[in-house]
């Protein structure tokens, strides 16, 4: 039986333009080793015209139909966090920002990602057990890694309804799917309900009402008097958005696909997906540490996993916030890390003959836009019986494709699946 690495570059592509091309532009002899060996082509991976989010892209990457099973990032935020999530529970990703408290103007929706989790651990207990709706609701504030958090809202007379629009203008919500807003106004938005439904109208309700509150309260924290004095944005509001309420209702990939996969994510929201569809999570130490020994660790995890599952997922999330803050050569240079600290061990120490790679992303982050874009991602499918371009990036895979365009991101289990089996390698 052969064994599957799944990778995904969080945000690593770029679109079509060879020259404004982070994977193009990086020097990966690991990445082009593979790619000499490989089945290459293009993927959207919710579906064409989507700028997808991670959560709903991860979620079709690991072969489940988003429409069919997503319910919205925020409960995938909750289970990733450890906080229980119950139908009629709103459940949403919250981001510390910077606004001026008087126009509700947002200076920086990251708070200057400088906050760490020390000061946000403080900042979300002022939050956590907030009173709602004249006490008859209450907030569950988790702060999580960096400027990110995790709010759920529960009501004591009524289930509430998620569908309500984000407070953070970057993010249009179009159903449970949030797309990327190229162009904003940057003022924090009121939540309004997306259908006319007591449960939607008191959900939107309750989050102007936190929203206003946050302010109030995270404006004269101690924590941001004190970055105010160190010359740091304060974190002095919460920008909310892609509401749920109620877990994902998604049979175990094993069940699913025949074979048991682990995951090694660094985020949050992913490890939330992970325990939805019953993955075995492995945990990494993210925060603190030299992005190399953390690669190293996540390759030597994976390596190791594999001798027990079928298969692993691992995503990295490297170049994707570069790609945010529009910095072409600290892209570049996470693709570079990756390959030097992740790629080259996998390909020191696995069986290559009985492991089938795939590497691909999540998603475009162009960074000459600073934002998720809808164009189609690179995908690889290695292993050294195949032939392929000797090269991993967007424009090689658009003109050396052995496969079709794959128009949702859920088919490419199943096509890997078919892949190993024309091999004689069946996955598990």
């Amino acid at each position: 039986m052969a064994k599957l690495l799944y990778i995904v570059l969080d945000g690593a592509a770029d679109g079509f333009d060879p020259e404004r091309s982070s994977l193009r532009r990086a020097n990966t002899p690991g990445l082009d080793a593979l790619a000499r060996n490989a089945l290459c082509t293009l993927v959207y991976t919710v579906r064409k015209g989507i700028a997808p989010e991670s959560d709903v892209a991860v979620m079709s990457l690991l072969g489940y139909d988003p429409e069919k099973y997503y319910t919205g990032r925020g409960p995938l935020e909750a289970l990733g966090a450890g906080i229980p999530v119950k139908r009629g529970d709103l459940a949403l990703r919250a981001n510390f920002a910077t606004v001026d408290p008087r126009t509700l103007r947002i200076i920086d929706r990251r708070a200057g990602r400088s906050v760490t989790s020390e000061e946000a651990a403080k900042l979300a207990e002022s939050l956590d057990g907030m009173a709602l709706d004249g006490g008859k609701a209450r907030a569950v504030f988790r702060a999580t890694i960096g400027h990110r958090a995790v709010l759920v809202i529960r009501h004591s007379e009524m289930e509430l309804d998620a569908r309500i629009s984000n407070t953070d203008p970057a993010y249009e919500r179009v159903g449970l799917i949030s797309h990327a807003r190229r162009e904003y106004e940057p003022y924090i938005q009121k939540a309004v309900p997306l259908v006319d439904t007591p449960g939607a109208r008191k959900a939107a309700e309750l989050v102007n009402e936190f929203t206003v509150k946050a302010i109030e309260i995270l404006d004269k924290h101690p924590v941001n008097e004190e970055r105010r004095r160190r010359g740091l944005l304060p974190a002095n509001a919460v920008l909310l958005r892609d509401a749920g309420d109620r877990p994902p209702e998604a049979p175990p990939f094993a069940e699913l696909y025949g074979f048991s996969m682990a995951s090694i994510v660094e985020m949050v929201v992913e490890r939330g997906i992970a325990r939805a569809l019953g993955l075995r999570d492995i945990p990494v130490r993210v925060e603190g540490r030299p992005r190399e020994e953390l690669l190293r660790e996540e390759a030597e995890k994976a390596v190791e996993a594999l001798q027990s599952h079928g298969g692993v997922y691992v995503h990295l999330k490297g170049p994707d916030e570069p790609g945010h803050d529009g910095d072409f050569d600290s892209k570049v240079e996470a693709i570079e890390q990756i390959d030097s600290h992740f790629i080259s061990y996998v390909l020191d120490n696995v069986d290559r003959e009985n492991t089938i790679i795939v590497v691909t992303s999540d998603h475009a982050t162009p960074w000459y836009l600073k934002a998720h874009s809808d164009d189609p991602v690179p995908l690889m499918i290695s292993h050294p019986a195949l032939k392929g371009p000797g090269a991993f990036d967007e424009v090689t895979c658009r003109d050396n494709m052995s496969l079709p365009i794959l128009d949702r991101g859920y088919k490419i289990v199943p096509t890997v699946i078919d892949v190993s089996r024309s091999l004689g390698l069946p996955i598990g």
